[in-house]
């Protein structure tokens, strides 16, 4: 009599409450089929610490602590890709542990890219008893630890969300079973996968706006896969389709988003996916930014696909000189080279980098694949003294020389002629985007200022003459020299305690070779206070301001779709702004409009200058 009552009240309740809506799922933090050797740390909540379990011959197993130390443990997180090893755990309860000790006695120097590569007694040759099994802390950036213990409220409810949460708690009244399986890693004695199963009493009504849940008529239950590290929160993701509420980590998320995306859960999907924006800066060797992205197109979440690829392309200088850099996919690389907000010194670099990781897949890349990156080099916009050398100094001229030679020709027609000239020819296509400049940062065309180093007080303009080489550290843990050669730069001093920071520049008016005399001079000034503003155009400050000094230099023809670059604390590129009226603002109603997180909101401002055919 209380389940029929439960299940009117429940009926009620959805014909007041349930709407439709069309959702989907999928899992960044993946378990794939375990291979040999793999490692993992088991029984903390915590993805840097745990047991050291390693699996060998179809089942997971753990490493005796005799012998083991530092070294040791700096290879098992290494292998799982964290920056390296904080300390060795003996005798910490991670519960109990049921497989096989698989190792003894291990000697490790510390290098080794795999613990199965170190040496030890024999797999399974051991003295010990799961009282001995080791354990590690992995170190993981300071920010990442903040992060993983962030909650974050998804509040979509309504007025009847809360009853809705109670029915599903009372767990009463339901017409239909979820039976969640999940491999505990272990094979059975017949080599099939060893699972657990765990089900759950829900509401065919509720579940009704998720096809993929199949609670149609004539259905009583669904099995479906979890892996085991994201079983604890399926419970959450289900209390979540009844009330449209749920606090959220960054560990959980992970496993939220895969549920929405699997169960067509459109908007939990969209919130969880926002929340990884807020971890892609975090990973230095880029292995988070990429794998992230290839969850996000296995998903089919095109929000966080962009986002993610929108920070490599900002950040490639970087990411070709990470660990990630050579595991790169063809589609990924090919995806950077479509943009034309890919951020790099030149293309000449650009097209370095390609033959360089071309040239390092060996024979795993076919000559069409090669072909079709390299075809993505804007060839136009290589430096005109580097076309010269492309003949003697690439490594890959040979191999595919037809391709070389006609874009080598068409750059130096584009170099020696002007852009009206060209259109006569049936070849050119001024629509392409190899006439399209992307975001180029070597000089003549960007200047950087950082404005934590001001200048102190003059009783006038004073104007400095420097030539010099600034050295920081921009690429993570990678020095990035840049010879700023000679520059001009103004700084006024507006009051004791205010300063408008002013530089001064010079850049040809186009990178063709025809214009590489014909040079506008450039000024930025970093304007904090709104009385310092032109014509009172300030939405928010600080404002940067840039404008030319002689306009009527630059042919008709061309017109600057000039870019502010944020770097966070020298490290990453974290926004790129417009410049708009002359003006990229900094902020929005005080807040920094960052398309990634900064903490400290400690900025050097890049000024790009970028010239464009019409």
């Amino acid at each position: 009599m209380l389940a029929h009552r439960n299940l009117c009240t429940l009926w009620l309740l959805l014909l007041l409450h349930v709407t439709a809506s069309a959702m989907k799922f999928n899992l960044f933090k993946r378990n794939p089929e375990p291979q040999e050797g793999n490692v993992r740390l088991f029984g903390s909540e915590s993805d840097s610490e745990g047991r050291v379990e390693v699996y060998h011959d179809g089942k997971w197993g753990t490493v005796c602590d005799d012998g083991w130390g530092i070294a040791e443990a700096q290879v098992v997180c290494r292998q799982l890709h964290f920056p390296g090893a904080k300390s060795v755990v003996i005798g910490k309860d991670y519960g109990e542990a049921t497989g096989p000790i698989w190792l003894d006695d291990m000697k490790c120097k510390g290098n080794e890219n795999l613990l199965s590569a170190c040496e030890f007694k024999n797999w399974g040759v051991t003295d010990c008893s799961h009282k001995e099994d080791v354990a590690v802390i992995c170190e993981t950036a300071d920010v990442n630890a903040t992060l993983l213990d962030s909650a974050y409220s998804l509040d979509h409810s309504s007025t009847l969300s809360d009853e809705l949460g109670q029915i599903f708690d009372n767990g009463k009244g339901c017409d239909f079973l979820i039976i969640v399986q999940s491999a505990t890693g272990n094979r059975q004695e017949d080599g099939t996968p060893q699972m657990v199963e765990t089900t759950f009493c829900t509401h065919k009504m509720v579940l009704s706006p998720f096809p993929n849940f199949n609670a149609s008529e004539g259905n009583t239950n669904i099995t479906v896969s979890v892996s085991q590290f994201c079983l604890p929160h399926f419970t959450s993701f289900i209390r979540y389709i009844y009330t449209h509420k749920m606090d959220v980590t960054f560990s959980s998320a992970q496993c939220l988003h895969w549920m929405a995306s699997k169960f067509g859960v459109k908007r939990l999907m969209a919130d969880t996916g926002r929340l990884f924006i807020k971890i892609l800066p975090e990973d230095a060797l880029f292995h988070t930014q990429v794998s992230l992205y290839k969850y996000a197109e296995e998903t089919g979440d095109l929000v966080l696909q962009e986002n993610c690829i929108q920070y490599l392309a900002w950040n490639y200088q970087n990411l070709t000189r990470s660990p990630a850099w050579s595991g790169l996919s063809v589609e990924l690389l090919g995806a950077l080279l479509y943009r034309s907000d890919l951020v790099v010194p030149n293309e000449y670099f650009l097209l370095q980098t390609v033959e360089s990781w071309l040239v390092e897949k060996g024979n795993s890349t076919s000559l069409d694949t090669q072909a079709q990156l390299l075809s993505r080099i804007r060839f136009p916009m290589i430096p005109a003294e580097k076309l010269y050398e492309l003949e003697s100094n690439s490594s890959l001229y040979s191999t595919h020389m037809n391709l070389y030679r006609e874009n080598i020709m068409k750059a130096l027609q584009f170099n020696v002629l002007l852009f009206s000239n060209l259109a006569s020819n049936p070849k050119f296509n001024k629509e392409t985007d190899d006439y399209l400049p992307r975001i180029y940062t070597a000089k003549p065309w960007s200047t950087d200022i950082d404005p934590s180093k001001e200048v102190h007080s003059h009783s006038a303009q004073t104007r400095h003459n420097y030539n010099y080489n600034r050295n920081f550290n921009y690429n993570y843990n990678y020095n990035y020299n840049r010879n700023y050669g000679t520059h001009d730069y103004l700084y006024t001093t507006v009051s004791p305690h205010t300063q408008t920071i002013t530089e001064s520049f010079s850049a040809p008016v186009h990178n063709s070779l025809i214009f590489k005399d014909n040079k506008i001079h450039w000024e930025v000034n970093v304007i904090r206070k709104q009385a310092q503003c032109p014509s009172s155009k300030c939405e928010s400050l600080p404002v940067v301001k840039l404008a030319s000094q002689n306009h009527s230099n630059k042919p008709g023809n061309v017109v600057f779709r000039n870019q502010l670059l944020l770097i966070c604390q020298g490290k990453y590129i974290c926004q790129v702004h417009d410049f708009k009226d002359n003006l990229a603002h900094v902020t929005v109603n005080g807040t920094h409009t960052v398309a990634y997180p900064c903490r400290g909101d400690e900025y050097t401002y890049r000024i790009v200058v970028r010239p464009e055919y019409v």
